[in-house]
C-alpha cells in the first residue's frame, strides 16, 4: 500500500477571521481523501499558541458558526527549522512529530493570509498551499493591490487611503465630494468584510472610521460601484485556470461578514452566474491577468462588479478564500467540474510541485 502523504492543517489564528478559519478547517477535514492523506491538526488560539489537536475533538460547537471555538489541547507545538527538513516538536511530551510532507495553512486574515505564515513555512523548507510571501502580502493590502492593478490598466473603484495618524485630516465633506454617496469604509488589510461599513451621512462616517481603525492602521474610503457582484475562482501555479463565475445576490444592505459565514439565508449565490459567453470570458481573462500580475499561486478568488455597460471593476483578490459549506470558492469549482475532495487534492499537489521547483534553485555562487 502506498504511503500516505502527511498534511499539516494549520487553522484558527490571531485574526478577526479566526472563526471562519475553524469552519474552513472542518470542511477540509471532512472532505479530504483519507486513503491518500493523513492529517495532523494544528490549531492556533487567539493568543497565538499552537495546539496539537485530535480529529475527534478539535472544535467546540462545530455546527454553530456563531459559537464555534477551538478546543484548546494540553499538547503544544513548536517549529524547529533544520538544514534539510523541519521538525515540529510536541512540547508537552518533548517528542518530535512525524515529518510532515506539506502544510495546508487555512488561516484567513492577519498573520495567515498576509505572508507571515508563508515566510515561516519557506524558512522551514516546508511545502505549503497557497500564494508565496509576495503574492500573499500584496493581495492582503487592498491599497497596494489597487495601485498595482491600476498601473496594469485594470479598473478598480476610486478610493482615498487614510492612515491612523492622518485621521483628523479626513472629512465627510471631502469624501462625499470626491467619491459621492454612499461610500464604503474598510480596513486596508482585512478580509471577509470585517470592519466594513456602508456610509450615507457624517455621523455614520465617524463611527465607520472608528470601526475600521480597530482592525488596521490604514483604511480605505471607497466609492460605491453599481453593478452585479460576480466572483471567479483561480487555481494553479505557472498555468492557472479559471472557474465559471458566480454571482452574489445579497438579501441585506451589502455582503457582510454575517451574510458570508453565519446567516445561510443572508445571500443567494447564483452558481454559475447567468452571463453571456463574452462576459464569462472577460471575467475569466481579467481574473487570470490579476492573478499573474499580483504574483499569486495555488488559489485565489477574484471579485468584481459587472456594470451595466459591460465593464468590470475589480474589487478584491483573496489568496485564501473561505472553505465553509456556504463559501463561493469551492462551489465555483464544483460547477466547473472539480469536486471538493479533488480540489483539496489539487491544491496539495500544486504546493508540492512548487516546492520541488523552488528546491532546484541554486543558493550558492558557483
Amino acid at each position: 500500500m502506498e504511503k500516505k502523504i502527511r498534511v499539516g492543517l494549520i487553522f484558527g489564528g490571531k485574526s478577526a477571521e479566526h472563526e471562519v478559519s475553524l469552519q474552513s478547517a472542518k470542511n477540509i477535514v471532512d472532505a479530504i481523501n483519507k486513503d491518500k492523506y493523513e492529517v495532523t491538526l494544528i490549531g492556533i488560539d487567539k493568543d497565538g499558541k499552537w495546539h496539537l489537536n485530535h480529529a475527534s475533538h478539535y472544535l467546540i460547537n462545530e455546527e454553530n458558526p456563531k459559537l464555534i471555538e477551538l478546543n484548546k489541547s494540553n499538547r503544544h507545538v513548536a517549529l524547529i527549522p533544520g538544514e534539510d527538513q523541519q521538525q515540529i516538536m510536541n512540547l508537552s511530551e518533548e517528542a518530535k512529530l512525524e515529518q510532515l510532507d506539506v502544510i495546508f495553512p487555512i488561516l484567513h486574515g492577519t498573520l495567515g493570509e498576509d505572508g507571515s505564515i508563508q515566510g515561516m513555512m519557506r524558512m522551514s523548507n516546508l511545502p505549503y498551499v497557497g500564494s508565496n510571501v509576495l503574492g500573499s502580502a500584496v493581495c492582503m493590502d487592498k491599497d497596494i493591490t489597487k495601485k498595482l492593478l491600476q498601473q496594469a490598466g485594470i479598473e478598480v473603484a476610486k478610493s482615498l487611503t487614510v492612515k491612523k495618524h492622518q485621521k483628523e485630516a479626513v472629512s465627510f465633506t471631502k469624501a462625499k465630494e470626491q467619491l459621492g454617496l454612499p461610500i464604503f469604509i474598510k480596513p486596508a488589510s482585512q478580509g471577509s468584510s470585517v470592519g466594513v461599513s456602508k456610509v450615507n451621512d457624517e455621523e455614520a462616517f465617524q463611527k465607520a472610521l472608528e470601526t475600521a481603525f480597530r482592525y488596521d492602521h490604514k483604511i480605505l474610503i471607497e466609492e460605491s460601484v453599481e453593478g452585479r457582484e460576480v466572483e471567479c475562482a483561480i487555481l494553479g501555479n505557472e498555468e492557472p485556470k479559471a472557474s465559471l463565475p458566480g454571482e452574489i445576490l445579497p438579501q441585506g444592505d451589502f455582503y457582510s461578514y454575517e451574510t458570508k459565514y453565519i446567516d445561510e439565508n443572508g445571500a443567494v449565490l447564483e452558481i454559475p452566474a447567468k452571463l453571456s459567453k463574452e462576459e464569462i470570458q472577460n471575467i475569466q481573462n481579467t481574473a487570470l491577468d490579476a492573478f499573474r500580475l499580483l504574483e499569486c499561486e495555488g488559489l485565489a478568488r477574484v471579485d468584481f462588479f459587472l456594470k451595466k455597460d459591460g465593464s468590470l471593476v475589480l474589487n478584491e483578490v483573496n489568496t485564501l478564500p473561505g472553505f465553509t459549506k456556504i463559501s463561493m470558492y469551492p462551489q465555483l469549482w464544483g460547477v466547473t467540474g472539480l469536486s471538493y475532495p479533488d480540489l483539496i487534492d489539487e491544491l496539495i499537489q500544486l504546493a508540492i510541485a512548487r516546492h520541488d521547483r523552488d528546491k532546484a534553485l541554486k543558493n550558492t555562487v558557483e
